[in-house]
């Protein structure tokens, strides 16, 4: 189940996984690498993956934002946010960065301004697709309306945890999951919109050309 190394430049290794990886595999690999990236012993890493149907819990979830009829795996992620679903169809990106020196736009030990990098990296791929995704005030993630039904939806969630100003967790891409999954919880505690995908927004598209997009607008982005 080790990841496959994809390429390694401008001192990040980029790795992806073809096998769905269980959460608790996720978070030891995210733990070690950490530890790793803080001891000077390896380079950052950002880690494309899907995971098995399951349902993470961030600080501040609550029990009643959870119902999980099907009885998947739960478990806490000791990230920001509240309840996230992962699964098949979902990319996801775990970003392990050491947040202590710039990145591009991003000035050294500034945590906002690197969450804002990871929403704006998000909307630049889904650009690419041909989607306009768009931050909401108040609403963690990145949002799209539907053009055919004018409904306002959520397409890609983020959560970060950072350890003594290394950065692990990431971003995740509902590029095409199971939809009604997220009838388990209260996608990130927000009761008042729904959850969309790139498919069910009529753009059909591989893992593997959302990885290739990603990883192009990263540079570009890093390199702004």
């Amino acid at each position: 189940m080790s990841p496959e190394r994809v390429r390694t430049d401008g001192g990040i290794i980029w790795e992806k996984s073809t096998e769905l990886v269980p959460y608790p595999i996720a978070l030891s690999c995210m733990e070690q690498t950490v530890r790793e990236i803080r001891a000077e012993e390896t380079q950052e890493r950002i880690w494309l993956l899907e995971h098995p149907p399951l349902f993470t819990s961030g600080t501040s979830a609550k029990e009643a934002d959870l119902f999980n009829p099907r009885g998947y795996p739960t478990y806490p992620a000791g990230r920001g946010g509240q309840w996230t679903y992962h699964g098949p169809g979902q990319r996801v990106a775990y970003l392990m960065m050491d947040l202590s020196r710039p990145h591009g736009p991003v000035p050294e030990r500034d945590l906002r301004a690197y969450v804002s990098f990871l929403e704006q990296w998000i909307i630049a791929t889904l650009a690419r697709l041909g989607i306009q995704g768009e931050r909401r005030e108040g609403r963690v993630g990145v949002w799209v309306v539907d053009p055919r039904t004018g409904a306002e939806a959520k397409i890609a969630a983020l959560g970060v945890r950072v350890t003594r100003w290394v950065s692990w967790h990431g971003i995740s891409i509902n590029v095409d999951p199971d939809l009604s999954a997220f009838d388990g919880i209260v996608p990130c505690g927000i009761r008042e919109f729904g959850v969309t995908s790139l498919k069910k927004l009529g753009v059909p598209v591989s893992m593997e050309k959302v990885d290739a997009i990603l990883m192009e607008e990263w540079d570009r982005l890093v390199a702004s």
